[in-house]
């Protein structure tokens, strides 16, 4: 059957022999439906090419399904996987997604895109937090604001989905040890990135707790192949050095092209863990031993935790209406750890082997 005109509801309950009523709890996905008839209707939305009235439906349940996420403008794997693992959650759970990027995740930039998307009318707030500046600012976030962080760490005092970066630092760590060598030397991430706070404290705790000589790490990497690469340069000539353990992956590829010019060969001179597990990382010379973030979990769980954080408030949230969330603790709320998993390749092995 065909219109001239877009069809309507009750062209829909026309069609299935059902009435109006019926056709909204389908679509509201209302659980005192009967199968056959939740079918009946499905069949007849197919054929008419049925589309629903977002704004009407919007102002009849208060809820619009749509989230709002704040990321910031960057190329950097973590980041931008997450980004793409919550946008994938959200289709599987029939939510749309407004993302607001910032060029930077001050306070007040924060602050300031949480307003924006609140006036949009989204439901809940998804923000990846990886600075300890951006995790502050949520400290600010009315508690109204159904708000959950991704890629914080996983001490942050609010709602939140992140990577136990310690364990899987301590578990490169400790491969290296098991491997036979000294000690680990660490080239760290910047200070201000709360992930690089956690790998730096996981591969200390894994040496002290083996007993492995202390190193100071190797500050100041910013996450790129250069600062890799820099490093690699200043510890071609030092024999002591046997091990390293990289805060992620880029900075991984730059440290082997600088053993490799300098004549260190890898990994029998040299052993060589990053972090992250980048798609690249099994076609560096040689295939990167690296830790592995799953960032589509990552998505899934922040998702949910959102999901239920809105549905603790009802329908809208409160009675100020969609944007709002429940209202209690940031302290109190619920923080997700995921493990991450050690990928074994060929870019370490035994001292001298």
């Amino acid at each position: 059957m065909e219109f001239e005109r877009a069809p309507v509801m009750a062209d829909v309950a026309r069609a299935a022999g059902v009435s109006h009523q019926t056709v909204s709890r389908v679509l509201n996905d209302h659980p005192n439906v009967r199968p056959t008839t939740r079918d009946r209707v499905l069949v007849a939305i197919r054929e008419l090419g049925y589309r629903p009235n977002a704004a009407a439906r919007t102002l009849v349940t208060r809820r619009t399904r749509t989230l709002g996420v704040i990321s910031f403008n960057t190329t950097l794997y973590g980041p931008a996987s997450m980004l793409y693992g919550i946008e994938q959650a959200a289709r599987q759970y029939d939510y749309f997604v407004t993302v607001a990027a910032l060029a930077a995740l001050d306070r007040r930039s924060v602050l300031e895109a949480v307003d924006r998307l609140r006036d949009q009318a989204v439901e809940g707030i998804i923000v990846i937090a990886p600075q300890t500046t951006a995790v502050g600012a949520l400290a600010k976030v009315p508690a109204d604001v159904a708000v959950v962080a991704v890629g914080c760490g996983t001490h942050a005092s609010l709602a939140s989905v992140a990577v136990d970066n310690q364990a899987g630092a301590e578990r490169a760590t400790s491969y290296l040890l098991d491997l036979g060598h000294r000690t680990v030397h660490h080239l760290a991430g910047p200070r201000s990135w709360l992930d690089a706070q956690e790998r730096e404290a996981g591969w200390r705790r894994s040496l002290e707790r083996r007993g492995a000589p202390q190193v100071d790490p190797m500050a100041g990497g910013d996450w790129s192949a250069r600062t890799g690469y820099e490093f690699g340069v200043r510890i071609t000539a030092d024999p002591s050095v046997t091990a390293v353990f990289c805060a992620n992956d880029h900075m991984a590829l730059g440290l082997l092209r600088a053993l490799q010019q300098g004549g260190r060969r890898v990994p029998e001179d040299v052993s060589v863990v990053g972090f992250d597990d980048i798609p690249e990382a099994e076609y560096f010379g040689p295939p990167l031993t690296t830790v592995r973030q799953d960032f589509d979990e990552v998505g899934r769980r922040a998702l949910r935790a959102l999901i239920e954080m809105i549905g603790a408030a009802g329908p809208g949230g409160p009675a100020t209406g969609p944007g709002r969330g429940p209202r209690g603790s940031r302290a109190e709320a619920p923080r997700v750890a995921i493990e991450p998993t050690l990928v074994v390749r060929a870019s370490a092995a035994r001292p001298g082997g």
